[in-house]
This record gives structure tokens, C-alpha cells and sequence, in this order.
């Protein structure tokens, strides 16, 4: 998400993203604001950040929190939030173009296609935009964004996945409900359930994989009322990795009375409840408050001198298991990965002249 001043490169920028399908020529001259060129004779730049992601969803809303408090810390000039690409690729694509032309030089930005979202981001950081990949990482094994900061998903599913064995007295039969089963955030989580599940020698039977209920609260509401009128009786935990089916498992399980262990994902006050009252067994949370943060707060490094130590590196913003023991206190786990990664940004990630 690097970016340059707002004048003539953020206009080059919009002419590149209207044919980012084909390509463009950079501008011969640019040199990218976080270049050794330009980072000890320019004046400060005012930073403008746009956190993006690629529709409405309960998951990105702490973004706006923790953008807000950067922008009070760090003196930002501007922060915005916008959700309004409808998860479709060339929609997110004029968002962007339009919050260029508006002036937004820094870009947090969540892809609605992980096969080909790198070419937007090289468009953007071809401008001299800063762009950060923020709460899911590119497919494959190239990452053209300044940096993705995201949770490791395949790690937290097996946390949770582990968590619900456990609660299961280590076997039983064991049910996977998740999100879109073509987004490599799926199948990474997917990957996880089933190395925690593999791990037990057979004592644990995965009975069935839930794909493409996250769409909406109502989508996962009808995949567990089916699932528990067709299985319920057979299933002894259900483990969560999306948000949506989280809060319907919850619910779901607690008014068809039975005794299934559940371990979800996020913090809807729902699962809070749940767990306070004994109905879900815990919860994996992730941290999309410190994304928000931390991306603003890189953000207004790169656009002012600073450059990546390795451009395109993949960071975890950090996942932790809540069971009723730290239901109180588990906020606090999270503060304190966000200060860690902040001093990691400072002494490791980023490069400052001076």
C-alpha cells in the first residue's frame, strides 16, 4: 500500500486501475515515496488511509476502531472506512480509483479475488500508492502488496479444532462449518480441522465439512437447522472457522437442546454469551481491531520514507482460544499482540532513514 503525494502519480494511479485487467506502463520518472531518492529531501506528506474490504461483514467492523485510534495517535490527516465493493473484484477496483481521486494516498485493503488481487496491488504500489494486504493474504506463494497482516487461519482452525477434541473427551464425531470453499483462507482452514482431527489416530471422525454458509446470517442458520435435523443426534462437537455459522451453531444447538460441544470463532456477543453460560465451550478470536491499527499506523510510515526490510512478507496478527477461564480478560491478550507487533514493525518490518 505505498503511496505517493495526492497530485499528478494518484491521477497516473486511476488511469492504471480503470485497465487493470490489461496492465500499464509506469511513468517513466517515478520514483515510489518510500525510495532512498526521495525519503531525506521531501517534506512530510499528509497521510490519507482507506481501509477497504470487499463487502460488508461483521469482521472488518473493528477496523474502523482500530484506524480510528491511529489516526487520534499517529495525527493522520484523514481515515475511511469503505465496505462498499459488494464482494465483486471490478467493483472494489473503482473504489479504489475513487478514493484515489478523492485524495486517499495509503490503502488497507481486503481482496475480493485472492487469484488476482496482485494486480491491482501492483498497480497501486506501481503508482506509488502503499497498499497492505490486510486480513487475508493473496493465493499462492506471491504477495505484491507491501506487506499482508492477517491471521495464520490454518493455525487458528487447528487451535480450535484442538479446543473442540477437547471438549469431546478426545472422540467422538466432529462437524466443520466454514466459508467459501474456493478462498484459500477456506481451504487453509479446512487443512487445520483436519490435521487436529488426524492427530487423534482415528479416535475422531470429521462427519462432515460445511462449506459456503457465510454468505449470511440466514445462510448458516438453514446449513445447521438441516444439519442438526438430519445428524444432530450423531454429532458430538461442532467446530466453526467463519462468522456467520459461529453465531448460528451457538444459537442453533442452545434451542435444540443437545449436548454438542462447540467451539467458535470471533466474538459476537452471542458466542460470549454462550460461552458465559456454559452453552458454547469456547471461542478463537482473531485480531481485526489491531489489523486496522497496525495498517494505518505502517501505512503512514511507508508513505513518508520508509521502506519494507522484505517487501511482501506475511505477518499474523495473532489468534486465541476463550474458554470460560479468561471470557473476562482475553481483550487484554489481544492489546498486548498488537504493542508486540508494533515494536516488531519498528525494529524489524520497517526501514526508516535517521
Amino acid at each position: 500500500m505505498k503511496n505517493r503525494r495526492f497530485g499528478a502519480p494518484a491521477l497516473v494511479g486511476i488511469a492504471c486501475l480503470a485497465v487493470i485487467a490489461t496492465g500499464c506502463a509506469k511513468k517513466d520518472d517515478a520514483t515510489p515515496s518510500g525510495s532512498a531518492s526521495t525519503s531525506a529531501t521531501k517534506a512530510a506528506v499528509d497521510v490519507k488511509v482507506a481501509l477497504v474490504p470487499g463487502g460488508a461483514h461483521p469482521y472488518f467492523q473493528p477496523w474502523k476502531t482500530g484506524g480510528e485510534a491511529a489516526k487520534t495517535e499517529f495525527k493522520l490527516a484523514d481515515l475511511t472506512f469503505n465496505e462498499t465493493a459488494g464482494w465483486d473484484q471490478t467493483k472494489q477496483n473503482d473504489v479504489l480509483k475513487s478514493l484515489a481521486a478523492q485524495g486517499y494516498n495509503a490503502f488497507g485493503v481486503f481482496g475480493v479475488s485472492p487469484d488476482t488481487i496482485n494486480n491491482t496491488f501492483k498497480d497501486l504500489e506501481g503508482q506509488g500508492f502503499p497498499v497492505v494486504s490486510l486480513a487475508g493474504c493473496p493465493a499462492g506463494t506471491t504477495n505484491d502488496s507491501s506487506f499482508c497482516l492477517a491471521t495464520d487461519v490454518e493455525t487458528a482452525a487447528y487451535k480450535a479444532a484442538q479446543a473442540a477434541i477437547q471438549e469431546m473427551g478426545g472422540q467422538g464425531n466432529l462437524v466443520h462449518l466454514t466459508g467459501n470453499k474456493v478462498d484459500s483462507n477456506t481451504q487453509r482452514r479446512i487443512a487445520g480441522v483436519e490435521k487436529a482431527v488426524g492427530e487423534t489416530g482415528g479416535k475422531v471422525k470429521l462427519l462432515q465439512t460445511i462449506t459456503d454458509i457465510d454468505v449470511d446470517l440466514q445462510t448458516a442458520q438453514r446449513a445447521v437447522a438441516d444439519l442438526l435435523a438430519a445428524k444432530g443426534k450423531d454429532v458430538n462437537g461442532i467446530v466453526t472457522t467463519a462468522y456467520n455459522p459461529a453465531v448460528a451453531a451457538a444459537k442453533g444447538v442452545k434451542e435444540a437442546g443437545l449436548p454438542i460441544k462447540i467451539i467458535a470463532i470471533d466474538d459476537d456477543q452471542t458466542i460470549i454469551d454462550g460461552i458465559k453460560d456454559g452453552s458454547v465451550s469456547g471461542t478463537v478470536v482473531q485480531n481485526p481491531e489491531g489489523q486496522g491499527y497496525l495498517a494505518s499506523y505502517a501505512l503512514s510510515k511507508l508513505v513518508n520514507g520508509c521502506t519494507m526490510a522484505e517487501h511482501g512478507t506475511i505477518i499474523d496478527s495473532g489468534s486465541f482460544v476463550v474458554t470460560k477461564a479468561n471470557v473476562d480478560t482475553y481483550n487484554d491478550e489481544r492489546k498486548a499482540k498488537t504493542t508486540e507487533l508494533k515494536t516488531a514493525f519498528d525494529s524489524t518490518y520497517l526501514k526508516c532513514a535517521g
